[in-house]
């Protein structure tokens, strides 16, 4: 029995820390096409856009835990919006961290995912994301939040228990274009949003009290952040 155990254990380690072929080129194509379709598009994007605040309300909290602060919890709303609560020191660089992660996590964890597909770890980067939505749905404090989590959640272990390689490969590249692609939207939209004299409290307006840098150089960083990442995201998903 225990010999089983081990050897279920070595080949679920293995199915999971492997390497699987790349996808044929037209599947490449057409999930940054799916991708683009779910961000460019307004309809589309006020739907896919939930997806970007679990990664920005997300980011948040990991860095506010990694920064040794309390994490309180975190809501997801259904217009899109979040909010994450932590309590620690309200200034220093835990503070300042904690602000920055939510905009450049959507598009660094696309740059992180287009590194493993590059690499061929595709069950791996499933494997993964199904952790970190886990862990994040410990963090929920409202039943919208919840819900969204674990059917994102859910899907990403289907795929990866369930399906073979071209479907696994398929869902995952899709899902690491649209991070890169869906990067690059919410910085413009911030940009857009403050210069008609909204969104006074964003999180470039946060920063630049926290560091009497002008919230527009922090609006900047944003910038360079996502497309910097969607550049070499690019350069490892496309065939070489």
């Amino acid at each position: 029995m225990n010999t089983l155990a081990i050897a279920s254990a070595t080949d679920l380690w293995d199915r999971v820390t492997g390497t699987q072929p790349d996808p044929d080129t037209w599947v490449v194509v057409a999930t940054a096409l799916a991708a683009l379709l779910a961000v460019v598009p307004a309809p589309a994007w006020r739907l896919s856009r939930n997806a970007v605040t679990i990664a920005h309300e997300g980011g948040h909290g990991l860095v506010a835990l990694l920064a040794g602060r309390r994490l309180d919890g975190i809501r997801l709303h259904s217009d899109t919006s979040g909010l994450t609560v932590s309590r620690g020191k309200p200034t220093g660089i835990g503070m300042i961290l904690t602000a920055a992660a939510g905009y450049t996590a959507p598009p660094l964890l696309g740059l992180g995912g287009a590194a493993l597909l590059g690499a061929g770890h595709i069950t791996l980067l499933l494997w993964l994301a199904t952790a970190l939505l886990l862990a994040l749905l410990v963090m929920i404090r409202n039943a919208y939040g919840a819900l969204t989590v674990v059917l994102s959640g859910g899907a990403f272990l289907l795929v990866s228990w369930l399906a073979g390689p071209q479907v696994q490969a398929a869902f995952a590249y899709t899902v690491v274009w649209f991070l890169l692609l869906g990067g690059v939207r919410p910085a413009f939209e911030l940009q857009a949003k403050r210069r008609r004299g909204g969104a006074g409290d964003s999180d470039a307006d946060q920063l630049s009290r926290l560091t009497n840098v002008p919230a527009a150089l922090w609006l900047f960083f944003f910038h360079a952040v996502s497309l910097c990442s969607l550049i070499g995201g690019t350069r490892w998903l496309l065939p070489r």
